[in-house]
């Protein structure tokens, strides 16, 4: 099943005075693998797995472009990236899959996953580890905020974050987001939170 109704138009992106959103297509390999490998450490807590590995490739980086795109033309998932207006530095990455799937893999109870949706879509995010200092993700917050909010049409649209991740979770708190969910990690110490 399609995450996005095949009738309705997918946003083409999101353009601001200090960042362009983009779907993220093969093209954009080298400037995706550079900001990913320059915030490793980051995206490695972000993520709470082991992606990427210390020595994860531009090739590997392809093969998930070419899957991120695949799954944006099926309507399943949306990855877009986070380019500065020149287009010429990658400061991250968005990503819009379905809460159910999200739920499913996470080993949430089933009656969590079956009140569910299947239109509602869960969104994660990240910048590069040295813009955080000047607070990008809090701007970037505030635009896919407005954006899901004018230009998308999912039955819903929450926001996804982890118990390591305290500085994302109090950036998702002060932009007046409610924690919704707390699903508890088998396998791992600590949660994931759905805002919302």
């Amino acid at each position: 099943m399609t995450l996005y109704p095949e009738d309705i138009e997918i946003p083409a992106g999101l353009t601001t005075p200090e960042f362009i959103l983009r779907p993220l297509r093969s093209i954009h390999n080298d400037r995706d693998y550079d900001a990913v490998m320059s915030s490793r450490e980051m995206l490695l807590m972000w993520g709470r797995s082991d992606w990427p590995a210390e020595d994860f490739t531009l090739r590997q980086n392809l093969d998930d472009l070419i899957r991120h795109e695949s799954e944006h033309i099926d309507r399943v998932a949306f990855t877009y990236t986070v380019m500065n207006p020149a287009e010429s530095t990658c400061l991250g990455c968005v990503y819009i899959r379905p809460l159910r799937a999200l739920l499913t893999n996470l080993g949430a109870e089933v009656g969590a996953i079956e009140s569910v949706d299947a239109r509602a879509a869960v969104v994660s995010f990240w910048v590069r580890q040295k813009r955080l200092d000047d607070d990008l993700d809090k701007r970037l917050l505030g635009s896919l905020i407005d954006w899901f909010g004018r230009e998308w049409q999912f039955s819903s649209v929450s926001f996804r974050s982890n118990s390591d991740d305290t500085r994302q979770t109090r950036l998702f708190e002060l932009a007046g987001l409610r924690r919704l969910r707390t699903i508890a990690l088998p396998d791992k110490s600590g949660h994931f939170y759905i805002y919302g």
